[in-house]
């Protein structure tokens, strides 16, 4: 038992979920010296709907947590983009500056994810896989949450025991999209924010090794015209073992249901490439498959009752381009720390005190970048913007070179260039998120 743990305590911090956001909690704690306890409901290697592509503020997470990034290891590296659109074709290296590295990685969630889980374990995490939380404990006085409650499952999320109670003075809620720990203590969803939809399968491919992601910007709901030109794009990340990942994105800047059927969609956007790509039914590996993206802090407060909501579970996927995986990452990482910083406190009113901190802290580092992403959405919404954008826009590198930066969040938050300095005033402008 770690020292500050009570006698009455499983832990120090419980986490809800292994996945990006849960392990990177999980081994910042873990290498802090707190006694932390995560419980994941499935069995790894599992998989996830996820584009597979990461960004360069994702990679400096993974440099950042040590996590061995060798080819060896199942990792691609990637040039930057290769971007379709309005007749246009452009490469578009990630940026180079002083605060991130200048490649991108690829890697299936499947093993990402597992990956991830095994490097937290390795730094002393205690993760139990196939223990599903049913709900928060509350203290009955406080109405604190005091840990959680959980069943074992078996593979299919079958109960397969007794509900088992475990304690702890603080929780991550890094449980996904379905954020149902939040959804127990009555934090709802905005329906004013933002929401993505993205659905992929994987190819087999000659593409497979390419050093560059591609992103076409043309979706069309039906045969092109004037009308029904989508707000998203279409992705190719090649993943270097002779598969792409192979998806469609589409955003809404509000969670409003739409009628568009993005399987059928994905199918149209496929019969229309080169035959080469080798995007054929005989080609096709897996079912294709999709997932809601929560954008731009969806589901707040972040931080109740003794509770800290971490990735898809605080809606924290960007709007400019429905990445998760970084800021889940980054917001681990915060949470992690201010975790640590309040284990150090004496008092129960003091800890709290500094878990109250995370919203603050988020809302700083992100906020006013979410908030200009949500101007984004609301933009590329419109047929017309979005054909001037990628008619008129991709011929000019420059102008491209900027916006990969905005789109990427990769750039000099003080100083740099001066297309950075635009960017970070900006998104310091911007009223937080």
């Amino acid at each position: 038992m770690a020292r500050g743990v009570e006698r009455h305590d499983d832990a120090d911090v419980v986490v809800v979920g292994a996945g990006p956001a849960g392990a990177t909690a999980a081994y910042w704690l873990a290498t802090a010296g707190l006694d932390v306890l995560v419980l994941e409901k499935t069995a790894f290697p599992r998989d996830k709907v996820c584009g597979d592509g990461l960004t360069p503020r994702a990679v400096r997470e993974l440099v950042a947590m040590g996590v061995p990034l060798r080819p060896e290891d199942g990792w691609i590296r990637n040039k930057g983009l290769r971007v379709y659109g309005g007749g246009h074709r452009l490469e578009i290296p990630w940026p180079r500056t002083e605060s991130f590295p200048d490649f991108g990685l690829a890697r299936p969630r499947r093993d990402f994810d597992a990956a991830l889980a095994a490097h937290a374990r390795a730094a002393g995490a205690k993760i139990l896989e196939r223990t599903q939380v049913t709900g928060p404990l509350v203290h009955e006085r406080t109405g604190r949450v005091v840990g959680v409650t959980a069943r074992p499952v078996d593979d299919a999320g079958r109960r397969a025991g007794d509900e088992v109670t475990y304690r702890a003075p603080a929780v991550i809620a890094a449980d996904g999209v379905s954020a149902r720990l939040a959804l127990a203590l009555g934090i709802e969803k905005d329906p004013r924010r933002p929401m993505g939809v993205a659905v992929r399968t994987y190819f087999r491919t000659p593409m497979h090794d390419d050093e560059w992601m591609e992103s076409h910007l043309e979706l069309w709901d039906g045969e092109p015209n004037r009308s029904n030109l989508l707000p998203g794009y279409g992705w190719i990340f090649p993943l270097g073992d002779g598969t792409a990942n192979v998806g469609l994105g589409s955003v809404s800047s509000t969670a409003t249901a739409t009628k568009v059927d993005y399987r059928e969609l994905l199918h149209r956007w496929l019969a229309g490439t080169p035959a080469h790509w080798g995007f054929t039914p005989e080609g096709q590996v897996g079912p294709v498959r999709g997932a809601a993206l929560p954008m731009a802090f969806n589901r707040k407060p972040l931080y109740s009752r003794g509770v800290l909501l971490v990735g898809d579970a605080g809606g924290m996927v960007s709007p400019f381009n429905g990445e998760g995986i970084a800021y889940a990452m980054q917001a681990a990482r915060r949470a992690a720390e201010i975790v640590v910083q309040a284990h150090a406190r004496r008092t129960p009113a003091a800890r709290d005190a500094v878990l109250a901190t995370y919203p603050r802290v988020m809302a700083d580092e992100l906020g006013g970048y979410f908030q200009l992403g949500r101007v984004f959405v609301r933009l590329i919404e419109q047929p017309a913007i979005m054909r001037l954008c990628t008619r008129y826009g991709l011929p000019r590198p420059a102008l491209m070179r900027l916006v990969m930066k905005l789109l990427s969040d990769v750039y000099e938050p003080r100083g740099g260039q001066a297309s950075d300095r635009l960017i970070a005033t900006l998104a310091r402008i911007a009223p937080a998120a």
